[in-house]
């Protein structure tokens, strides 16, 4: 019987012991399930808030570029564009810094793939959809813009900067310049000596790329030949590199070109020019400098006589834009505004041009 009492008495205490351990589990098993309740409540909380706030997103891990373009309305992608090798100090110069500033605004420079580049040929790269734009050194023809007007839009010149035409001869001829008409009779085959011209007794050797080369040869025919064709005694030459080559080693050569081109050359030198032969304007700044200083110090456009008109032979350097009312459009303009900016300007400048503005 005593037995029997003390078994019953551990069943109880086991029976309490478990009863309070189960209580104790069944505690700690609400506790858990409390703080799982809290964390999803949590955690909806922040998803709901982060697509209700995208500035809250992760970082994007492909941000755009980051940059100092302050253009308004420039357009982004690859924008193709060619044309006037005279342009050529303008896009190395200036356009870099464009492209620089403004990366998304890329300016991609395309050479034609079975002509010479030219103003010319930019232009029909552009009327063939090849181009956004084209950089020239003359106006628009009335038959390129009716050849554009076929393929469903017009052409538009935009005005950016000032160049002069000057005049290459090997340094040791000596004659104090030369006056439009008589460089008109050079090129016709009128004048064909030094001598004619207060020289020496001299054979004259013309030199000049080919008409369908570009815009300065279209330029001078047009205007300084007025239309005329060139003499039977030109000797044609593919660029003006290589012409100023052969004048700087043939005493009787003489070639017309763009002025930054010419100008700062120390091989040859460049001639006054006029309209007269008692109002001769230099091309250069006055004083002239010397072969023997010009390597350290090259020969600087005389841009007050440029801009003025003093000088005899200047034009304008154009902007060719389409008149579609696209992105190409958008891009021609962007760029040809970004040109007359005050930076623009300064930049070309520097570029050895002459500022509109």
């Amino acid at each position: 019987m005593a037995q029997k009492k003390e078994t019953l008495s551990l069943l109880l205490s086991l029976v309490l012991t478990s009863g309070l351990s189960l209580v104790l589990l069944l505690l700690s098993l609400m506790e858990h399930w409390g703080r799982i309740n809290n964390n999803s409540s949590t955690t909806n909380s922040a998803n709901q808030n982060l697509t209700q706030n995208p500035s809250n997103n992760i970082i994007n891990p492909n941000p755009p570029p980051v940059s100092n373009c302050k253009i308004p309305n420039l357009p982004q992608g690859i924008f193709s564009y060619s044309g006037s090798t005279t342009w050529a100090p303008i896009r190395r110069d200036v356009d870099s810094v464009l492209k620089n500033s403004c990366p998304q605004f890329d300016l991609r420079y395309t050479q034609p793939i079975n002509e010479k580049p030219g103003s010319g040929t930019g232009i029909k790269m552009l009327i063939a959809n090849q181009l956004a734009f084209s950089q020239s050194s003359r106006p628009v023809k009335p038959e390129e813009n009716e050849t554009a007007k076929t393929k469903g839009f017009s052409l538009k010149e935009i005005t950016v900067a000032i160049d002069g035409i000057a005049i290459a001869v090997n340094h040791n001829l000596n004659i104090p310049g030369l006056t439009v008409s008589q460089l008109k009779d050079i090129y016709t085959g009128k004048i064909t000596n030094w001598q004619q011209v207060s020289g020496t007794n001299l054979p004259i050797i013309p030199l000049s790329r080919s008409k369908e080369a570009g815009g300065t040869v279209d330029f001078f025919v047009e205007n300084v030949l007025n239309k005329d064709k060139f003499g039977n005694n030109i000797n044609y030459i593919g660029t003006t590199t290589e012409a100023i080559r052969k004048v700087a080693i043939a005493p009787g050569a003489i070639y017309y070109g763009s002025a930054p081109e010419i100008v700062p050359q120390c091989t040859i030198k460049s001639l006054p020019i006029g309209r007269t032969s008692e109002q001769l304007i230099a091309p250069y700044q006055q004083p002239e400098i010397t072969q023997s200083q010009c390597a350290n110090k090259p020969n600087q456009l005389n841009s007050q006589d440029f801009r003025s008109g003093n000088y005899p032979i200047t034009r304008n350097l154009f902007v060719i834009i389409k008149q579609n009312g696209q992105s190409d459009q958008q891009a021609g303009e962007v760029y040809a505004n970004w040109l007359v900016t005050s930076q623009g300007q300064e930049l070309i400048e520097k570029a050895g041009f002459v500022r509109i503005k």
